[in-house]
Parts: C-alpha cells; sequence; structure tokens
C-alpha cells in the first residue's frame, strides 16, 4: 500500500471518530439519557440535558478575558485547519492530464512534443505484448516537466509477478525514456490476476 492511501484511510478514521463522538455526545443529552436511565456522567462532562450548553456565560467571560492573543490564535488555528482540508480535498481530485510532453528535454527542441495520450498508447501496447500479460492499461499525470505512469497489468494465470515487473522495466519503460529523453519515468503499478478455474493436481 502507497503512502497515500495509508495517509487518507488515517485522516479519515480519524475525522470518522471525531464526528462520531460528538454526534453521540449530542444524540444522549439531547434524549437526556442520563437523567431518563439514572445514570452519572462523568465529571466537567458537556452536554448532559437537553437544556445544556456548549459554553456556558462563566465559560465565555472566563475565556474573553484570556488577553488580546487568545482569539487570534484561535482563528489563526481554524485558517489553519480549513487550509489543511482544503488541501487534502485538492488531493484527492484527479491530476491533471500533462498534455504535450517535450521531447528530448524542456525547453524540447524546435518544439517537438509528444501528446501524452500517444505515449501512454505505445506504452500499453508493448506491455500488453509481454510474456505473462493478458492486458494493459496506462495513464499518464502530473506536470508537464515532471509526467508520472499510472500502470494496471492484468496477468495471465501463468504471469509470475516479479518476472512480469522485471520485463516492464527494462522493455516498455525503457524505450519510452529514450525515446522522450527524459529522466526515468516515475511509474506506480498495479497488478491483476485473470479468474481462472482451479487446477487439479494429478
Amino acid at each position: 500500500m502507497t503512502p497515500r492511501p495509508v495517509l487518507n484511510r488515517t485522516l479519515l478514521a480519524l475525522t470518522g471518530l471525531v464526528l462520531l463522538g460528538s454526534g453521540l455526545l449530542i444524540i444522549t443529552a439531547g434524549i437526556d439519557l442520563y437523567s431518563s436511565h439514572n445514570l452519572a456522567p462523568p465529571a466537567s462532562w458537556p452536554l448532559t440535558t437537553p437544556n445544556d450548553v456548549l459554553l456556558s456565560s462563566a465559560d465565555r467571560v472566563r475565556w474573553s478575558h484570556q488577553g488580546w492573543w487568545w482569539w487570534p490564535a484561535v482563528i489563526a488555528a481554524l485558517v489553519l485547519v480549513t487550509a489543511l482540508a482544503l488541501w487534502w480535498l485538492m488531493a484527492q481530485l484527479p491530476r491533471r492530464h500533462p498534455g504535450g510532453i517535450p521531447v528530448g528535454g524542456s525547453p524540447p527542441p524546435e518544439g517537438v512534443e509528444l501528446r501524452a495520450r500517444t505515449l501512454s498508447d505505445a506504452i500499453a501496447t508493448q506491455a500488453g505484448a509481454l510474456p505473462g500479460v493478458q492486458h494493459a492499461n496506462v495513464r499518464i499525470t502530473g506536470r508537464l516537466a515532471h509526467p508520472r505512469a499510472h500502470i494496471t497489468l492484468t496477468l495471465t494465470p501463468q504471469g509470475t509477478p516479479e518476472e512480469v515487473l522485471h520485463t516492464l522495466c527494462e522493455g516498455p519503460l525503457r524505450t519510452a525514456h529514450q525515446s522522450t529523453g527524459l529522466s526515468p519515468l516515475p511509474t506506480a503499478a498495479r497488478l491483476r490476476v485473470t479468474p481462472h478455474k482451479p487446477r487439479r493436481a494429478e
């Protein structure tokens, strides 16, 4: 698992736990769970009855007298949290298609460019013809000067992941590097196996 999905799942889990805890806190206070079941809430537990508020008048006065720095610090923290949330949201959106990839360096000599779709089709055609590969799908993403390849390979029942990855690096990816003159293309490869019936051992 790549670091990005791990980070996404961790942030989603933490956000879900915070929202779940806040929702349960509000629900238990709204239905007056503690009084109706003769339960004693923990000390200093907020929102224990339907008439409770999150910040009482005493709390608001106490926080208002913390000094001139208190509210600017709160606002700065909220702005930071909002900015991080927006950055996380933008990171989940599909990466922009690089369009034309310069051939022979950047800027390309005499304006020579190769369309990203053409390069991805060429890599997919070569990768699909590798031994042990039934189907290949290639997508080029990233910025113009730093493209990135996302390759999905469907292996045949006889295909070996180690051999397929080796031939992929030494074949289509090396050819793409030599033909474009770019630095080695960063690649994320995902392998799938063709469903097949189990074999009977004689």
